[in-house]
């Protein structure tokens, strides 16, 4: 049981019984006995009140909880019987977690809100079941004020398996862009430029999520079989990829290059916005596309095949044959097909 002690004075001992601990009795045998309660009156002459609200102790006056038109007052003014246990304690059942609270703004008038918003409407909760209209609306006025300033939150979420992915691309009524990066995939060495275009690739990824946050959803996979690779998907099914990868052979070795196509990315990205369902006028979209911005991004006509919707995926493999690493002069490098 917890004890929280409150700023109003002392009681003169005629007005209130000393604080007593509430310790359990022992019995005979050296067990712990039960403790009981012999609730009895408040006595009425009384200036002082203990309370004890759900476990936690505290100790004011019968002025403070009568300073305002509340439960309180309806309980301490005489208009409600109040019984206390054998020590004079008053019990409410209720959390006392907040109660400190109340009691600060039953003997000011206000009080310090809490900056959480689920403590805040913890306190607006407590503050309706004493009914204490004056905080109600101030914790009402807090929280709107919080619910205002709030900034929408850009969720991007992160694929834990084939399964959940397909699930997400299906069930979402948006375009979605998954970018797929996972480094250790590689079984060669880069080349000099590799990882800083991997990180121009994710930091893209991430701007792009904030700019058409709410209209498109972008997902990461970070454990597919490719190093980087940017897939598109519009009504449920893959429109386009761009793999940004290349395996370069050199005279000594090959290696793994990394590219950022970020032209291309920018565009495939725009090009997905014709999948918006409702669709919404983009600026950047018409600029983009000369203006027309709605072929393609109707509901799929009965008949259509599923496979030869597979054939139509745009791939764009970024330099994927055969290039060369950046060398300098006097180093022979080869080039197949």
């Amino acid at each position: 049981m917890s004890a929280e002690a409150t700023a109003d004075p002392s009681p003169p001992p005629e007005d209130c019984a000393p604080l007593v601990s509430t310790q359990p009795r022992r019995d005979g045998e050296g067990g712990v006995a039960g403790v009981t309660f012999d609730l009895k009156p408040l006595n009425p002459s009384s200036k002082y009140v203990k309370l004890n609200v759900g476990g936690s102790l505290h100790y004011t006056t019968v002025q403070t909880l009568t300073k305002q038109d509340t439960m309180l007052k309806a309980m301490f003014s005489g208009r409600m019987e109040v019984l206390t246990d054998s020590e004079g304690w008053i019990l409410i059942d209720r959390s006392g977690r907040h109660f400190g609270t109340i009691l600060n703004y039953l003997r000011d008038g206000s009080v310090s809100l809490p900056e959480s918003q689920r403590e805040l409407e913890e306190v607006l909760c407590e503050a309706r079941y004493y009914l204490i209209q004056g905080l109600v609306e101030d914790c009402q006025l807090a929280l709107q004020q919080k619910s205002e300033a709030y900034d929408p939150l850009c969720h991007i979420p992160m694929v834990t398996s084939p399964k959940e992915e397909q699930q997400i691309i299906s069930s979402c009524s948006k375009p979605v862009v998954k970018l797929l990066h996972n480094r250790s995939n590689n079984k060669y060495s880069y080349t000099s430029n590799s990882d800083d275009n991997l990180l121009k690739n994710i930091e893209l990824f991430d701007k792009l999520a904030l700019r058409f946050n709410g209209r498109v959803l972008f997902i990461k996979d970070v454990l597919g079989d490719e190093i980087c690779c940017w897939s598109f998907y519009g009504q449920g099914r893959k429109i386009a990829e761009v793999c940004c990868t290349s395996i370069v052979y050199a005279t000594e070795k090959k290696q793994t290059k990394v590219e950022f196509p970020e032209a291309r990315i920018f565009e495939e990205t725009l090009n997905i916005l014709i999948y918006e369902t409702p669709r919404v006028p983009d600026r950047a979209l018409l600029e983009a596309t000369g203006g027309v911005a709605g072929g393609g991004g109707g509901p799929l006509r009965a008949g259509d095949d599923e496979d030869g919707r597979e054939h139509r995926v745009r791939r764009i493999h970024v330099r994927r044959h055969i290039m060369h690493d950046e060398r300098p002069h006097g180093h022979q490098a080869v080039f197949k097909d």
